[in-house]
C-alpha cells in the first residue's frame, strides 16, 4: 500500500519553461500533496540551469527544485539510454519514494515504472497548449503569448546606449529598433527633464524619480520586445548627472546604478566622433568630451565590457549587428 503522502516528480530542461510545462505543474500540484521537478542541464541549450530553475521557483515558490547537474544528454528510447536515464533519476531522489510521475512525453511510460509510480501524462497531444520549447527557441516573439512575463523577459537581450549628451543615443536607438523590428526606449531623463528643470538643473530627488521611471518603463517595453531592447541611457548616468550637479546622489540612486550594472545584457557607448548638436539646452562641446571621459571611468571602475562606436549611423548599425550576431548564433 502507498504512502497517503503523495510526492509527485516531473523533469525536463525547461528551455525555456512555458504555459505547457505550467500546465503539468499546476495538474501536479492539484494532486499530490508535494512536487519535485528535476530540471537537466544541459551544455548545447545556452540558457543556464540556474536561470532556468530561478524561473520556477519564483513561479512556484511551494514546489522542490532540483538542479540536475552532470545530467545525461541522450535521448531515446533504446535499452542502454533507458537505463541511463532512470539510474539518473534515482540517484538524484536518493530515498525519495514518488508516488506519480508526470510528463507530456513517451518516457513517462518508462520512467514511472522505473520508480513504481503513477503514469499520469497530461496534454500529451499538445491540444490544450499547443506549443513546445523548440518551437519557441526558433521564434518567441511569435510564442510569446505562451510564456509567462518572468521568462519572457530573461529571453529578451537588453542592450543599452550610453554616452555623453549628443553622442547619438537617441538617433541610434530608435534606428536599431527599427532596423530589429523591436522596441526602444527613450530617455525619460530628457523627458523629465523638459518639464521640470530649474536654470538647467535639477534636484536630487527628480534624478532618483528619472532612474526609478526610466527602469519601470523599460521593464514594461521589454514584454512587448523582439529578441532584443535598445535602451537610450541607464540609472548609470543619472548617478554620473546626479555627481555632476551636485557632487553627490541619493543612495537609492547609488543602489539603481548598482543593479544597472547587470540590468543589461551588452553596454554600447557612442563615441564624441559626431558633430556637437549645439541646443540651448546643453553644455557645450568641452562639456560633452569631460562627461563622455566620466562615463568611460565609471564604466571601468565597475568593471564592465562595454564597446565603443564610431562613425556614421549607418556605420554604428553595422558595428551593433555584428556584436548581437555573435552573440545570439551561441544563445541557445
Amino acid at each position: 500500500m502507498r504512502d497517503e503522502h503523495k510526492i509527485g516528480l516531473t523533469l525536463g530542461k525547461f528551455a525555456p519553461f512555458h504555459k505547457g510545462h505550467q500546465l503539468l505543474i499546476e495538474t501536479a500540484i492539484n494532486e499530490v500533496d508535494e512536487l519535485i521537478v528535476l530540471i537537466y542541464d544541459d551544455p548545447i541549450i545556452n540558457i543556464p540551469l540556474a536561470t532556468r530553475a530561478g524561473w520556477i521557483r519564483e513561479i512556484y515558490p511551494k514546489i522542490t527544485v532540483i538542479e540536475g547537474v552532470n545530467s545525461p544528454n541522450d535521448s531515446g528510447y533504446t535499452a542502454e539510454i533507458m537505463k541511463i536515464q532512470e539510474e539518473y533519476v534515482s540517484t538524484i531522489l536518493g530515498n525519495r519514494n514518488i508516488s506519480h510521475f508526470y510528463s507530456s512525453e513517451p518516457y513517462g511510460e518508462h520512467m514511472s515504472t522505473a520508480l513504481n509510480a503513477i503514469n499520469r501524462q497530461v496534454d500529451v497531444s499538445r491540444n490544450i497548449i499547443p506549443i513546445s520549447a523548440t518551437e519557441i527557441r526558433k521564434n518567441h516573439f511569435k510564442s510569446r503569448k505562451f510564456i509567462d512575463p518572468k521568462v519572457y523577459m530573461d529571453l529578451i537581450t537588453k542592450v543599452v546606449l550610453l554616452g555623453a549628451p549628443s553622442t547619438g543615443k537617441t538617433t541610434l536607438a530608435e534606428k536599431l529598433a527599427l532596423y530589429f523590428d523591436t522596441q526602444w526606449m527613450p530617455e525619460y531623463g530628457r523627458e523629465y527633464w523638459e518639464n521640470h528643470q530649474v536654470n538647467k538643473r535639477l534636484t536630487l530627488e527628480d534624478l532618483l524619480k528619472i532612474a526609478e521611471i526610466h527602469s519601470e518603463r523599460e521593464d514594461a517595453l521589454v514584454l512587448q520586445s523582439n529578441q532584443f531592447l535598445f535602451s537610450d541611457t541607464n540609472a548609470i548616468t543619472t548617478y554620473l548627472f546626479s555627481l555632476d550637479y551636485h557632487g553627490n546622489a541619493l543612495d537609492e540612486l547609488k543602489n539603481l546604478a548598482k543593479v544597472a550594472e547587470s540590468r543589461h545584457d551588452i553596454i554600447f557607448v557612442c563615441d564624441t566622433d559626431i558633430p556637437y548638436d549645439d541646443t540651448w539646452d546643453r553644455s557645450g562641446d568641452v562639456k560633452r568630451k569631460i562627461f563622455q571621459q566620466k562615463i568611460i571611468e565609471d564604466l571601468n571602475t565597475r568593471n564592465l565590457q562595454y564597446y565603443m562606436l564610431k562613425g556614421t549611423v549607418d556605420e554604428r548599425i553595422e558595428q551593433v549587428s555584428k556584436v548581437l550576431s555573435a552573440r545570439e548564433n551561441s544563445k541557445f
